[in-house]
């Protein structure tokens, strides 16, 4: 992975709002793709057969992939594309159009589905053990994420376990936050379900438009990008990081407790 870039990164949402010890974090808040576990390769090459299966000559390289991660949502994403060839229907709301989209979307659910269960796809290093501690310290767990209730549990079933539903206060999804990020309304609805205020709580992302929506809903932002989003503008986020495999409770309370004009930046070792 490239150097991330540490220029020009803004405040963060509650800079100067508060100092050491006034306010006790009590809530760390989670998206999944890409977050918790570095899901997208997994996650493109699933496009790439249910097109193939659908008949299709689609193909989404690393490249092209690596744009449509701007687009938040992969029926979104498949309707930007279709749209960006030239070959898109007249009647872009017509049913035969979200037909399609979501026969593709559905057969790619599957596929991905089955990559994970077969342990193609693991936990990024340091989340489990951060959950770990975090839920032993009291602190509360929530995931604000616009992928499927079906992804989520696909993953977290893998990688925790049977009850992995049961570590988690809150859980936000397609489901129940139908406008994508950068839209703050999943990270909104997770602060209610806990009835806690941002300031409380931290937020870990791993893209700009996670950031945007995190920072939307006042909440200080940790971000651990992929190849994917290392180029993304993480400008006010409260930490970059290469992940969080070094990253303790303690120093999340600490950043949590004062956080900086200028957030820290660190740099992977390659």
């Amino acid at each position: 992975m490239s150097k991330y870039k540490a220029t020009a990164l803004g405040h963060s949402p509650n800079d100067g709002a508060k100092g050491a010890g006034t306010r006790r974090l009590k809530a760390l808040i989670f998206d999944v793709d890409g977050t918790l576990a570095d899901t997208e390769s997994t996650h493109r090459a699933a496009f790439n057969q249910a097109f193939s299966a659908e008949g299709l000559s689609w193909h989404w390289d690393e490249a092209t992939y690596t744009r449509l991660l701007d687009i938040s949502g992969g029926k979104e994403r498949i309707l930007h594309y279709w749209h960006a060839r030239g070959d898109f229907p007249h009647d872009i709301s017509g049913s035969g159009v979200r037909d399609t989209v979501q026969r593709i979307h559905d057969a790619k659910t599957a596929v991905y589905e089955y990559a994970v269960h077969s342990g193609a796809v693991g936990l990024r290093p340091g989340v489990l053990r951060l959950l770990q501690e975090a839920k032993a310290a009291g602190l509360r767990l929530a995931i604000a994420t616009t992928t499927s209730p079906v992804n989520i549990a696909a993953l977290l079933r893998t990688a925790i376990g049977p009850d992995w539903v049961y570590q988690f206060a809150a859980i936000g999804d397609a489901s129940t936050a139908p406008l994508k990020k950068p839209h703050p309304q999943v990270y909104l609805q997770m602060l209610e379900r806990l009835a806690l205020p941002a300031g409380d709580c931290l937020a870990f992302e791993d893209s700009s438009n996670g950031l945007h929506a995190a920072r939307a809903a006042g909440l200080a932002t940790v971000i651990t990008p992929t190849r994917y989003t290392a180029s993304h503008d993480f400008r006010g986020c409260l930490r970059l990081l290469p992940d969080l495999a070094t990253v303790t409770l303690a120093e999340l309370e600490d950043w949590h407790g004062v956080q900086p004009a200028q957030p820290h930046v660190q740099f992977p070792a390659h």
